[in-house]
């Protein structure tokens, strides 16, 4: 019988290789078709391999830990009990194009070392990043300079491709580097932590690590302002109340609030680009696609981006199908690595905590976020042909953060205005 070679599969347009977190089996034991064989996990998202063929495995190629590029062979299969030879682990040739083979990401801090780089950093370049600078005459020194958009602010490809296209066409020297002065950023020191007799110490994990870094990277990056507005979403409650058990029954599943308010903001992304952009040096890049990712907690405690591709052209029936299905599958962990990239904006739910509203952190690259408080009765003015008259209302609160550095308070106090007109001037008559 044959072997069969269980290769490191592409799990996004974006991904170029992810780190076995686990094997579920050992060399030598019994695996059946669509059983999981190991767990993955990228910048973006943690994933599962299900074997496509049953059979023994004969040969792991990788530890857990390790990171692989998309296409390497990680394991063998025996299909049927032959005894066929396995092979080695297939070795990296000068001819194919350069990539990470067998570093693990513990030793990524030290892998330099020996790396035949003449540079001695405590910043790992992989092969292809190193080959890309040497084509390009980039000296080491120059692209230690350059910012990282990978784990632990890994230079990757594209922003080294990047980089290059900004860079122009001169060369530059270490001579040049030695004598134009060089702005070195003031280095801030976390406050000395120490722990107590009784504290209970908990390694943080991958994700909230990612999310971490993320987060204190935002701050570092954009001036965040916040604005704030109420607004009365009164019809879109009755509406709902009046056609979710029609609704339910008809499509098989519930409708929530949080489909209506991406409605609204695409809409309002659409009147707003420089909303819907994102900043590149002093470059504002205005994005085509309305892309909106909703902020969703999972299981355990951490968070997810699952993003909503395309939302303006979509109508509210296919928006609550896409908002619900990104819903689901992030709570069961199932959601694919496409699922998460290409946001161009971002919503965050605090009702769903009963929160009256927050202060979110923007999601870098964009350049703002909005916040939607819980929806509470509240006693309301309105103005009528007789006279204002206090009545009671559902009230929302919404707030917006903003990257100062291209959306000022008048763009901002426009853009979450519009919203609040669409939301207020929703037809409760409307059919769905």
């Amino acid at each position: 019988m044959a072997n069969f070679e269980l290769v490191m599969p592409k799990l996004g347009e974006s991904i170029i290789e992810a780190t076995i977190v686990r094997w579920h089996k050992k060399e030598g034991e019994q695996v059946v078709e669509d059983e999981s064989i190991a767990d993955l996990a990228t910048d973006k998202v943690d994933s599962e391999i299900p074997s496509p063929v049953e059979g023994i495995v004969t040969k792991l190629f990788y530890k857990e830990g390790d990171v692989v590029p998309v296409g390497k062979i990680i394991a063998i299969i025996r299909l049927g009990g032959s005894e066929e030879p396995v092979p080695e682990v297939p070795k990296p040739t000068t001819e194919s194009v350069p990539v990470i083979a067998e570093i693990t990401v513990k030793d990524e801090v030290n892998a330099i070392a020996s790396m035949e780089t003449g540079f001695e950093s405590g910043r790992f370049y992989s092969p292809l990043v190193r080959s890309i600078a040497k084509q390009e005459n980039i000296p080491f020194s120059e692209l230690e300079n350059v910012a990282g958009t990978g784990k632990d602010n890994r230079l990757t490809k594209q922003d080294v491709l990047d980089y290059i296209q900004n860079r122009g066409s001169k060369t530059v020297s270490q001579s040049d580097l030695v004598q134009a002065p060089v702005m070195e950023k003031p280095k801030i020191q976390p406050p000395v932590v120490t722990s107590s007799t009784g504290d209970v110490i908990i390694e943080m994990g991958r994700m909230r690590r990612l999310i971490a870094d993320h987060m204190v990277m935002s701050k570092q990056v954009s001036p965040h302002v916040t604005s704030f507005i109420e607004v009365d979403v009164t019809n879109i409650v009755r509406w709902r109340e009046k056609i979710k058990d029609s609704f339910a029954k008809r499509e098989g599943q519930k409708i929530t609030y949080t489909p209506l308010f991406v409605e609204a903001t695409a809409k309002a992304l659409r009147e707003f680009p420089n909303v819907n952009a994102s900043i590149d040096g002093y470059k504002i890049i205005q994005r085509k696609a309305i892309n909106i990712g909703m902020a969703a907690a999972l299981p355990d405690g951490n968070l997810i981006v699952p993003v909503i591709k395309n939302a303006d052209q979509k109508n509210l029936i296919g928006i609550v199908n896409n908002v619900n299905d990104l819903a689901d599958r992030a709570r069961k962990n199932k959601l694919n690595p496409d699922d998460i990239v290409g946001g161009t904006f971002t919503i965050t739910n605090f009702g769903s905590f009963n929160s009256l509203t927050g202060v979110p952190v923007i999601n870098q690259p964009q350049v703002a976020i909005l916040g939607i408080g819980t929806i509470k009765k509240r006693p309301w003015v309105l103005e009528t042909a007789d006279g204002d008259v206090i009545a009671i209302r559902h009230i929302c609160m919404l707030s917006l953060s903003y990257d100062h550095r291209l959306v000022d308070g008048g763009l901002a106090g426009q853009f979450i205005k519009r919203i609040q007109q669409i939301l207020e001037g929703f037809d409760v008559n409307m059919a769905i």
